[in-house]
C-alpha cells in the first residue's frame, strides 16, 4: 500500500512538471477579431525562425472540460508531444491552442442534441469567426507555409476540426479528428484534404459510429484517409493517438497540391 502511495505521489509530480513546462514554453496570447471577439490561445514557435524560411501552422482545438477563461487549460492534452526536444528540431512550427469560452461550443451555438442531427450554425458562431479569421492571419505572415496549415482536435474539437475543414476545405493540408463527429453528409466537402481520424471502440462519449461513418463518406468521396479505432479504448483515445510512432512524420508530411488555393 505505501509502495502503492508513493507511486501517486510520484506520478502526480509528473504530471505537475510536464503541464508547467507546457505552461512556460507556450507563450500567453490574445486575438481580438474584427467584430471585437476576444480569443485566448496560446503559441509554440519554431525553436529559431529564420526570416527566409517558411514553416508550417499546426491548430489544435481542446475539448468540452478545457473551455473557459485562463488561457491555460487547453494546454492539458496534446501540447507535451509538440515539446518533444527530438519533435521541436525535425518538426519546426507554429503552434496554437485557442482556448474556447465556458459558455460556447466551438463550432455549434449548443450542444447537439443528437449525434444524428449535428446542425452546424448557419453563419459560424462568433468564436469559430474570430477562430477562422485568426488562422487567415497566420497563414499571411511571410514565414509561414500556407500550404502546410493543419487542424486537430479531441471531442468537442474533433467536431470543430471536421465542421472547419468541410467549410474551408482549401486552406487545410491536413486534419485529425479524434473521437469527434460531423452531421451525415457534409465532410465529402473535404475530400481533397488529408485524414487521419482516431476513436475508441468503447466510447461511451461520443459514439464510435461517428468516426466510422465519416470515414465511410470520405472514402466514398475519394479522400485519402486513414482511420484508427482501439480496442477496448473509451472517450480518451487521443492518448493511443498520441503515442502513435509516425504521428508526428505523417502529420508534417502533408502538403496543399500546387492546384489548391
Amino acid at each position: 500500500m505505501l509502495m502503492k502511495k508513493i507511486f501517486i505521489v510520484i506520478a502526480a509530480a509528473f504530471i505537475s512538471l510536464t503541464a508547467a513546462s507546457a505552461q512556460s514554453a507556450y507563450s500567453y496570447e490574445k486575438f481580438v477579431s474584427s467584430e471585437g471577439q476576444s480569443l485566448n490561445y496560446r503559441l509554440l514557435e519554431p525553436l529559431k525562425v529564420e526570416a527566409k524560411k517558411k514553416y508550417p501552422l499546426v491548430i489544435f482545438l481542446h475539448g468540452l472540460g478545457e473551455r473557459g477563461s485562463d488561457n491555460e487549460k487547453q494546454l492539458f492534452h496534446g501540447s507535451q508531444i509538440f515539446l518533444n526536444p527530438s519533435n521541436q528540431e525535425k518538426y519546426p512550427a507554429y503552434v496554437i491552442f485557442p482556448q474556447c469560452p465556458e459558455t460556447t461550443f466551438w463550432a455549434y451555438d449548443n450542444i447537439p442534441a443528437s449525434f444524428e442531427d449535428m446542425t452546424p450554425a448557419e453563419n459560424m458562431t462568433i468564436v469559430f469567426r474570430a477562430l477562422k479569421e485568426m488562422i487567415d492571419e497566420y497563414r499571411a505572415m511571410p514565414t509561414v507555409d500556407a500550404s502546410r496549415v493543419y487542424i486537430m482536435g479531441l471531442s468537442m474539437g474533433g467536431m470543430a476540426t471536421y465542421d472547419m475543414v468541410a467549410r474551408f476545405p482549401e486552406i487545410f493540408a491536413a486534419a485529425i479528428p479524434i473521437c469527434g463527429a460531423i452531421k451525415p453528409g457534409r465532410i465529402a466537402a473535404a475530400k481533397n484534404v488529408k485524414f487521419r481520424i482516431f476513436h475508441g471502440d468503447a466510447d461511451f462519449t461520443v459514439p464510435v459510429e461517428c468516426s466510422r461513418r465519416a470515414y465511410r463518406e470520405l472514402k466514398a468521396a475519394g479522400a485519402d484517409v486513414e482511420y484508427f479505432e482501439f480496442a477496448g479504448c473509451g472517450h480518451g483515445s487521443w492518448n493511443p493517438a498520441f503515442n502513435m510512432p509516425d504521428f508526428m512524420e505523417w502529420l508534417f508530411a502533408q502538403k496543399l497540391k500546387k492546384n489548391r488555393k
